[in-house]
């Protein structure tokens, strides 16, 4: 039996898989890596210097944060409690992830979930920047930004 890309959609609509309230359109958003690019200390009462590639910032009513740091040698990230699920990914370096008190060596190609409630932070390790991808939702009101 074949169905039909429009009955495949009744059925869908059926289950409750989609709804029939369409998402408005937006306007993609090309953000080039210098735009967005500062020098900045890591956050949560981090140590050292890291640089900031906060691309999300330019996305007005978005629903998640996307960002890229380099954490610079001796530099961390302060262990805080997270209110959202996050992850982090490792582009290059090395680095110590605690999380809920256990100390676990990342390097390149690590991805590491973070679940709401973990007690989360990280330091770089080495003499190579660490370079993470941050990737969280934030809520309607902005939280976790």
């Amino acid at each position: 039996m074949r169905l039909s890309a429009l009955s495949l959609a009744g059925l869908l609509l059926a289950a409750g898989v989609i709804t029939a309230e369409a998402a408005p359109q937006r306007s993609v958003i090309i953000m080039p890596q210098d735009s967005v690019k500062s020098e900045q200390p890591p956050p949560h009462n981090g140590t050292g210097m890291s640089t900031a590639y906060r691309y999300s910032d330019q996305a007005p009513d978005r629903s998640m944060e996307f960002r890229v740091r380099a954490l610079h040698p001796g530099a961390s990230i302060g262990e805080h409690v997270l209110k959202h699920d996050e992850v982090y990914y490792v582009l290059s370096g090395q680095g110590d992830l605690i999380a809920d008190g256990k100390t676990t060596r990342v390097k390149q190609g690590t991805a590491v979930y973070i679940y709401t409630g973990n007690n989360v932070g990280i330091r770089q390790v080495g003499s190579e920047d660490l370079v993470l991808v941050i990737a969280y939702p934030i809520d309607a009101k902005g939280a976790g930004k």
